[in-house]
């Protein structure tokens, strides 16, 4: 019997890596602001960790539900931070919260002004914040018709803003590959990386030391793969995962 065991990528592994930074900064509790979706929101709810921020808030939907027509008249049908804005009248301090120990950040289609200042003054002005970042994608591949702005796009607003670098946990950062091998007991020489996109998997394979093998059913294309601009080389690379399925059990 084989035994799958699902990594995932988008947070469960900044989950461990916050915990070993609690640890290693003695913060005895932890509240993180989110500048994410909903898939870092469940995962912290998993792990038991409070968090503010995100796209959307539990009580405003709540609210929205029993005054939808009120809210409306009212503009307030986007309060999450999602939607804030940010009035710049002479003097205006805005706020954040202090307990905020950690900044987490992901890919966001809900980005703003307001998210980049308070993500800014909770890693600026909290003692001991964390800033952590799930990925730094340039683009992603969310329709057939055209490359859309990654994560890294987000992150970047934040470097840019705290001058300070984050801790990256997913690819291709080697963070997740170390966890992998540590935990398994796997050398990584026995491993092999398998992915469609040359800057991230491919990478992430090459900085962790595998064999990496590079599938041209996703976002790589042939063109992409043999263009000259291109330095990043898989060891293997076929049409699709389900080549595998063609191979003789002597060629494996």
């Amino acid at each position: 019997m084989v035994m799958l065991n699902l990594m995932v990528t988008l947070f469960m592994l900044s989950i461990y890596c916050l915990r070993n930074n609690i640890e290693r900064y003695h913060l005895i509790s932890v509240m993180v602001y989110v500048i994410g979706e909903d898939g870092i929101l469940k995962e912290l709810e998993l792990a038991g960790y409070k968090y503010v921020g995100g796209p959307v808030s539990i009580e405003l939907e709540y609210v929205k539900a029993l005054l939808p027509v009120l809210l409306h008249v009212l503009k307030f049908d986007h309060l999450e931070d999602g939607g804030k804005k940010i009035e710049l009248k002479p003097g205006f301090l805005m706020e954040h919260d202090e307990d905020v120990g950690a900044v987490v950040v992901g890919f966001d289609r809900y980005f703003n002004y307001y998210k980049i200042q308070y993500g800014t003054l909770c890693i600026r002005e909290n003692p001991g914040c964390l800033f952590i970042a799930t990925n730094r994608d340039a683009v992603t591949h969310l329709t057939d018709a055209q490359e859309w702005a990654g994560g890294g796009s987000m992150v970047g607003a934040l470097v840019g803003s705290t001058q300070r670098e984050p801790l990256v946990v997913g690819k291709p950062s080697t963070f997740m590959m170390d966890y992998v091998a540590n935990k398994f007991g796997i050398s990584k020489s026995q491993i092999c990386m398998v992915g469609d996109r040359l800057d991230t998997d491919i990478l992430f394979g090459q900085n962790g030391g595998c064999k990496t093998l590079l599938v041209l059913s996703g976002v790589t294309t042939t063109a992409m793969l043999q263009s000259p601009n291109n330095s990043i080389q898989p060891d293997f690379y076929t049409n699709k995962i389900s080549d595998f399925l063609s191979l003789k059990a002597t060629a494996v």
